[in-house]
């Protein structure tokens, strides 16, 4: 694993308003401990198929969990996490760009130990293991499971741990984006797991906001291929040809999802 902390500017270690449980956390060990366990995030998620496609097969012949309480207290939790990692991580992404540029926000390694940010991007690739229990829940309760879903999941997982272990660039601006849109996502989670109908058109924004991030984190992908003789902006050819071929499967099916759920389900109710 490299060893980045050597590469960053003490100009981008600034004072931010740090607290001081974020100053504590030790990002050596962390580092550490990912490095020793990466390749446990494929274990992770064959386990995770084995058991949601175990569930699904058990709940064949049986009535539904409703788990209506413990889904809107597992949805609220999440919301709360992703929308104060996400503002966190923005903190010291946009320090960066307006201090020294977008090209500089994206390849420096400083999020990965920057007191405001350090913990939050630790967190985010260790919430994706947290993450898969969402589908627990549709499993049990017996909702449609449909390959977005689980593909997504474990994916996210194992590209977030290795892009980590080797502190790649632009994990922060991954992180940031994947919360702040967590942030609405299972904010809508928590409230239709409460019962209230939510408008139609905010999940379809949702879903526009899922398929903008894809399409950034492709174009990112491809800044970083051009910008790969930068020693600043490392490139690992294996991480970088998985991502770039998740971003772009993921951005194909949201596509899809969101034709078949949202576009084909209106002109058929226009009788077109």
């Amino acid at each position: 694993m490299l060893d980045m902390e050597v590469m960053i500017d003490p100009f981008e270690l600034q004072p931010l308003g740090e607290y001081d449980f974020e100053k504590s956390f030790n990002q050596t060990a962390a580092r550490k401990w990912m490095a020793e366990n990466r390749h446990k995030s494929l274990i992770f998620g064959a386990v995770y198929l084995i058991v949601i496609f175990g569930i699904q097969h058990f709940m064949k012949e049986r009535r539904a969990y409703h788990l209506r309480v413990p889904l809107t207290l597992w949805s609220f939790s999440l919301t709360l996490l992703s929308v104060i990692a996400a503002s966190r991580i923005w903190k010291q992404i946009s320090f960066l760009l307006l201090t020294k540029g977008l090209k500089h926000s994206l390849c420096s390694p400083s999020s990965y130990v920057h007191p405001v940010s350090k913990l939050w991007v630790y967190l985010f690739a260790l919430t994706k293991v947290l993450e898969l229990g969402d589908t627990v829940f549709i499993v049990l309760r017996k909702k449609k499971l449909i390959i977005l879903h689980w593909y997504h999941h474990l994916t996210a997982m194992v590209v977030s741990w290795y892009t980590y272990n080797y502190m790649l660039p632009g994990f922060a601006w991954v992180a940031a984006m994947n919360f702040s849109i967590h942030g609405l996502t299972y904010s809508y989670y928590t409230v239709t797991a409460m019962g209230i109908r939510v408008p139609t058109s905010i999940a379809m924004i949702i879903t526009t906001s899922q398929m903008v991030q894809m399409t950034v984190f492709v174009i990112m992908n491809i800044l970083f291929l051009l910008w790969r003789d930068n020693k600043v902006c490392p490139l690992q050819w294996p991480v970088f040809l998985i991502s770039s071929g998740v971003y772009t499967t993921l951005l194909v099916l949201f596509g899809n999802f969101y034709f078949r759920t949202y576009l084909s389900s209106t002109r058929k109710s226009k009788g077109e």
